[in-house]
């Protein structure tokens, strides 16, 4: 609530005091050795009149049953938790796994047609087997027919809103919203009484495209959230889709951009989705197939890596190499080896699973 603190100088002002309570021990002196830190930060920590104003955020929180998450939290939603520039906390209203196995970002624009609706809700539908947490921003046109698909089929799906969970915008989909709160929910990076911003906006897109697997693009504009969403996404490594249409169409302009510059995979379906992430389905419980017999014939350098995407699923090469410790050049030739084995298969984004 310090006007001028964001998340990054937020986690820096804890490092360096030792904890949050530290921080606002700090004197004035010690704080302006925090860099990023000025006069006038320094004052507003010493003053501390965000107390009073805090103490009234908690009561309002208590009596509505509104959660917040401490970007130190061990429920602290994990792919948030990679960036440096994620909330550093979360207000979340619901019943709701911010970790689940599987995450979904479906967005577009908020003037959807009737086949940009159509498309989202069969996504949707066939995304339903795997059962993934549908994220999208409750915004109107695709987002909303997403959260109503995802209600459907009975999946989580959760709304990030850029606004304090005092309110809701637009106020239309209030009832949309009381649905979600018994298998989902919505969240918010914003106390109460924040005025509602456009600026806030950008800020709720990136909760949409990092706290993902993928994100889904149907129906968009050359500008607008969506490829805001889309453009961030990238930026995060995060898996980016999108679904073509007509050339002449101003709503797939945005799509059709996306997927010219290479910047999204093509999907047209359920399918294509689940083949870019890898998902495969048992047959049984609908969970994802990764169950191995060990395999007598393989190296310690090709065993290391089955075991590890045993354990963890699909991968890209480059998370591989971290978490084996292995350089690129030694995990390319051993994965080489694994998928001349049959025990590996390669996808699209340098991604690697178990066969």
């Amino acid at each position: 609530m310090l006007d001028g603190v964001g998340p990054i100088l937020a986690r820096r002002l804890i490092a360096y005091s030792g904890g949050v309570e530290a921080v606002f021990k700090q004197k004035k002196q010690a704080l302006l050795k925090v860099p990023g830190v000025g006069a006038a930060i320094a004052d507003k920590i010493l003053k501390q009149d965000v107390m009073k104003r805090a103490e009234a955020e908690l009561v309002f929180m208590e009596k509505n049953q509104i959660e917040s998450l401490y970007f130190l939290d061990e429920n602290y939603p994990r792919r948030l938790k990679e960036l440096d520039d994620s909330p550093i906390l979360i207000f979340c209203k619901g019943k709701m796994d911010l970790n689940a196995q599987r995450i979904i970002s479906i967005v577009g624009t908020r003037k959807a047609t009737d086949y940009g609706k159509m498309i989202t809700e069969k996504i949707v539908e066939g995304l339903a087997p795997f059962q993934p947490l549908i994220l999208s921003g409750l915004a109107y046109g695709i987002d909303v027919v997403a959260h109503r698909a995802a209600l459907s089929h009975s999946l989580q799906t959760v709304g990030v809103v850029g606004h304090g969970l005092d309110m809701l915008y637009p106020s239309q989909h209030k009832s949309v919203s009381e649905k979600m709160m018994h298998n989902g929910g919505v969240i918010s990076a914003y106390a109460s009484r924040t005025k509602l911003d456009p600026s806030n906006f950008p800020d709720r897109n990136r909760v949409v495209a990092s706290m993902t697997d993928a994100v889904v693009v149907i129906e968009a504009s050359k500008t607008g959230g969506a490829l805001i969403t889309a453009n961030l996404a990238n930026e995060y490594n995060r898996d980016v889709m999108a679904v073509p249409g007509r050339a002449n169409d101003i709503y797939s302009e945005g799509c059709n951009s996306l997927i010219k510059r290479t910047k999204a995979h093509l999907v047209e379906s359920a399918e294509d989705v689940c083949y870019i992430l890898g998902w495969e389905l048992d047959g049984i419980s609908g969970k994802k197939s990764v169950q191995k017999q060990l395999f007598i014939d393989l190296t310690s350098d090709e065993q290391k890596l089955a075991d590890l995407l045993q354990s963890e699923g699909t991968l890209n090469i480059d998370i591989i190499s971290i978490k084996s410790g292995f350089t690129l050049s030694q995990s390319s030739s051993t994965l080489f080896g694994l998928e001349m084995k049959g025990v590996v298969k390669s996808m699209p984004g340098a991604k690697y699973a178990l066969t």
